[in-house]
């Protein structure tokens, strides 16, 4: 999103207690929808400690995010509009974050604090996109967009999995939630005593819909709850904020904490075909409808005196977040930064009037190179220009079921021209790409994985790579120096330790008999034995930017590529 009018610009903060600067924990849940909590009037799922949570705090009440995982997530850390950080899809080598963009734990770590992130990160699994190639000190999470993708570790399915911890793979006990949740709470511990960011990003109740049974028999065979696995996982999370909260205040972190609680886009599962409740909203997770895009978000922050449960009802985004938090903790605001995002600390103040109207935008792409109005939504306080053609005035029809376009000419030409105006300023960087840095002293192997193809047809999870999905595409890649570099391409990850065309379980055998592999001028072959399990390339090459493409072919000329590339400078 990017505000195109003038809004909240005062940098004042509420300051904390005499001497300390707050403590932030930031909970991001995924999947998880405005209406898929009880505070919020759903009367089927079970939420008290959330409940309690916005009973405690100032509540963003028209607060939007973008329609999807990644996308969210880059606004969210750099308060930037998400396509600006060269972020628009989820997948495709288009989730990567600008090596360019400052994060929220840059910011953080810049101004003295110890950082954190627990969980999903989904903005690169490469150097130079790693969370702690991005301001985190400590590193807990799975890879890819999920546990169980392509990027993760192979097998993980929620359930007693290997993660990342600090750049090795680690093997944990338990449901994933409770991970992060530990990992989170001896994080806080640890740091008690010193001001700490902590970026809490669950992968739950994304799907696979995966919850141990007893949170999934409180849903089943109930009246209006349309997934019964995804209401159990949510009620997990639910008990782990309980948790969180009161070690909190064991730890007396309360007051002097500024906790958040937001998710990244509208519902997945809660609501489908008119079962579950959707708070009122037309459209789920991907839609420019604010179904979509419109989410909830707590702030609670005793010592400052965010607390007590105040609606605040005006337009705000998570662009705003990193804005607000450095006036909130009197962070040093990093240089030649130009936020898209405003502080709301005017707002949280109950002074609304330091913030006149403004106009924000979000649109959902999911595709190589962005199209002009697809899935897009204007927004003000009172409407809402959906797709360039379709206007609502959200006040008077919050379930925009009633496109009054042909009535407001006027304010639709407005609108129009203040996309106009934002499409010209993003769209000077849609034909660049990210690249992942090989032979980097910061990471070395590299694991490349299908996932970051740029192709229209990406095997991003385990099970295409199970089923030998016959797709190719290349990956954006920068030769940091020149040298000999060591190129081995798998069909598996190096976990799994299987020839290339044998099967698996749940999978099948492919044929293979040639290997290719280009990068810069360099395009070499080899033949490929039947129980292989990698083919390896040596190669010289020179610094600079790149595409890197692999072939797996049979003898009737069909192929894919590898799905896995190792690469290693000698």
């Amino acid at each position: 999103m990017l505000s195109v009018l003038p809004s909240c610009t005062s940098t004042g903060g509420v300051k904390a207690s005499k001497g300390k600067r707050p403590n932030v924990i930031l909970v991001i849940t995924d999947d998880q929808g405005y209406g898929d909590l009880g505070c919020h009037g759903n009367t089927a799922i079970q939420t008290p400690n959330l409940d309690r949570l916005h009973s405690q705090s100032i509540r963003l009440t028209d607060f939007h995010v973008d329609p999807t995982c990644s996308p969210t997530r880059s606004a969210l850390m750099t308060g930037h509009y998400s396509t600006r950080t060269g972020v628009w899809h989820t997948i495709m080598g288009r989730s990567l974050l600008g090596k360019h963009e400052v994060t929220m734990a840059d910011v953080f770590s810049a101004s003295g604090y110890r950082t954190g992130i627990f969980g999903k990160w989904h903005l690169g699994d490469n150097y130079p996109f790693r969370p702690q190639d991005r301001g985190f000190n400590e590193v807990l999470i799975h890879q890819g967009g999920g546990v169980g993708q392509g990027p993760d570790y192979w097998g993980n399915d929620y359930f007693d999995d290997t993660y990342l911890h600090n750049g090795k793979w680690k093997k944990f006990s338990g449901y994933c939630t409770d991970v992060w949740f530990d990992g989170a709470l001896k994080f806080i511990e640890k740091n008690k005593e010193r001001p700490f960011f902590c970026y809490l990003t669950t992968n739950a109740p994304h799907g696979p819909y995966l919850v141990a049974e007893k949170y999934k028999k409180m849903y089943e065979g109930k009246e209006n709850v349309p997934n019964a696995a995804f209401y159990g996982m949510i009620t997990n999370i639910d008990e782990n904020m309980g948790r969180l909260m009161e070690k909190l205040k064991a730890f007396g972190l309360e007051k002097d904490t500024i906790l958040i609680f937001m998710t990244d886009n509208g519902t997945a599962a809660g609501f489908r075909k008119g079962a579950g409740f959707n708070a009122g909203m037309r459209g789920t997770k991907g839609s420019e409808y604010d179904g979509g895009h419109r989410v909830p978000c707590f702030i609670r922050w005793p010592g400052g005196g965010l607390e007590g449960g105040r609606d605040i009802g005006r337009l705000t985004a998570h662009i705003d977040m990193l804005p607000t938090l450095i006036s909130l903790c009197g962070l040093k605001k990093p240089r030649d930064v130009k936020f898209d995002g405003d502080s709301l600390a005017p707002l949280l103040k109950d002074h609304a009037d330091e913030c006149p109207d403004r106009t924000l935008l979000v649109h959902s792409q999911r595709i190589e190179y962005p199209e002009k109005w697809r899935k897009s939504a204007v927004m003000t306080e009172r409407w809402r220009l959906v797709n360039g053609k379709e206007l609502y005035d959200i006040k008077a029809d919050a379930g925009q079921a009633n496109n009054i376009a042909d009535k407001h000419p006027k304010v639709v030409d407005e609108l129009r021209q203040a996309y106009e105006d934002w499409w010209a300023d993003l769209s000077r960087g849609f034909n660049e790409y990210c690249e992942t840095i090989i032979g980097s002293n910061k990471e070395n192997p590299v694991r490349l994985m299908s996932h970051d193809w740029h192709t229209p047809k990406v095997p991003w999870h385990q099970g295409a790579v199970r089923n030998g999905m016959q797709a190719n595409g290349f990956w954006a890649v920068e030769v940091e120096r020149d040298g000999r570099y060591e190129f081995s391409l798998w069909r598996w990850p190096i976990e799994v330790d299987k020839p290339i065309t044998a099967a698996i379980a749940k999978g099948k055998a492919i044929s293979v008999t040639k290997a290719r592999l280009k990068i810069a001028d360099v395009d070499v072959s080899k033949p490929v034995s039947a129980d292989a399990h990698a083919v390896t390339f040596k190669v010289k090459l020179k610094a600079g930017k790149t595409r890197l493409q692999t072939w797996f072919t049979d003898d009737k000329g069909e192929s894919r590529g590898a799905y896995y590339v190792y690469v290693k400078r000698l």
